[in-house]
């Protein structure tokens, strides 16, 4: 079964929901749980969990088609036929190593989490102060860099983002890769 979850607030995951009518569970996740349980810190990513709800392949970076492979540079026919192995055969890609979260990473979920709750209440001012410190603490998540955006009334695809993609690819591109190890 696939699920897909926006890790968005539900206002503006709700047009993109609507314009792609998934046939699958959708669900919106504006408090960031699911990518916090499952270590996902860039977009989009894939997690696969068998039916004994066991993470079989960690999460890569796996977009549903090639509308963005000019900017990410993946190819997306490479994930799609990894996990057509696996439900066909139970044939699992290369098994890669995985860090555990660092102290400053748990630490950098808390604050975006923080500031995500003072923002729903009105304390944009505060929440503003949180964010930052959850950016200075893990400067390449994109979960907490782009996720904080639209929260601070910037646009997600817009030229901030772009600004911290540059940073990202300057430091290498840190974090985990796409299906095909790049």
């Amino acid at each position: 079964m696939i699920v897909t979850v926006a890790l968005d607030e539900a206002a503006a995951a709700r047009e993109w929901l609507d314009a792609a009518s998934p046939q699958h569970p959708t669900l919106i996740d504006p408090e960031h749980i699911t990518a916090d349980r499952l270590g996902i810190t860039n977009i989009p990513t894939a997690v696969w969990i068998d039916e004994d709800d066991r993470v079989v392949r960690p999460p890569v970076i796996a977009p549903v088609d090639d509308l963005f492979k000019d900017f990410t540079n993946i190819d997306s026919s490479v994930h799609h036929e990894q996990l057509r192995a696996w439900v066909r055969d139970g044939r699992l890609p290369p098994r890669r190593e995985v860090e555990g979260p660092t102290p400053e990473h748990q630490l950098a979920l808390a604050e975006r989490r923080l500031g995500a709750f003072l923002h729903r209440a009105g304390n944009d001012e505060r929440a503003t102060v949180h964010f930052a410190w959850a950016a200075e603490l893990d400067p390449m998540d994109f979960t907490i860099r782009r996720g904080t955006l639209p929260l601070q009334g910037d646009d997600p695809f817009g030229q901030t983002f772009f600004d911290f993609v540059g940073e990202w690819v300057e430091a290498g591109a840190p974090g985990y890769k796409a299906a095909d190890g790049r």
